[in-house]
């Protein structure tokens, strides 16, 4: 029953962290709109609210309840790698998200409406990955990697030829 419960918390969080991130560049699209001011303010509160009370709790909930699920669940397969690396990937365009709504309303900034349509679409198709991989959970031949990428201890094998000191 647990992992039911926690399947509804990251799907949840997932939600929420997922419309909120497609919400910010069409907030910050709309700095040059808002002018200077009052409005410009308004702006500027409402899009670092929703970053920092919204969103950003929303994304370590999403991930600590997917983190509890793997464990749960003992996903340790192929398409679940490529997963983390999509989540990776969100994870970083969250955080330059959070670096826009710091520059962007800075004087004489603004997001150009490329940038908005830009941002949109890349982050659709990081969270349409993720989306695939998950729901598709496809075979993935791990044949071409070298096999100290697919052997337990692999990576300390290899590692020792690259970082001095290191034993095996």
């Amino acid at each position: 029953m647990i992992v039911v419960w926690l399947k509804l918390l990251h799907v949840t969080a997932l939600s929420i962290w997922a419309g909120g991130i497609l919400l910010m560049p069409v907030l910050l699209g709309q700095r040059e709109a808002a002018g200077e001011g009052n409005a410009l303010h308004r702006l500027h509160a409402l899009s670092r609210f929703a970053y920092i009370t919204v969103i950003s709790p929303a994304a370590f909930v999403a991930i600590g309840s997917g983190i509890a699920l793997t464990f749960a669940r003992e996903v340790f397969t192929a398409w679940f790698a490529v997963k983390l690396l999509f989540v990776g990937i969100l994870v970083a365009l969250h955080v330059w998200t959070g670096l826009l709504v710091l520059s962007v309303f800075n004087e004489g900034q603004r997001f150009a409406p490329w940038r908005v349509g830009l941002s949109l679409g890349v982050l659709s198709l990081v969270m349409g990955a993720i989306f695939y991989v998950v729901l598709d959970k496809p075979e993935i031949a791990l044949d071409g990697l070298p096999t100290a990428l697919t052997e337990p201890g692999g990576l300390q094998a290899l590692a020792v030829r690259f970082i001095p000191g290191l034993t095996p």
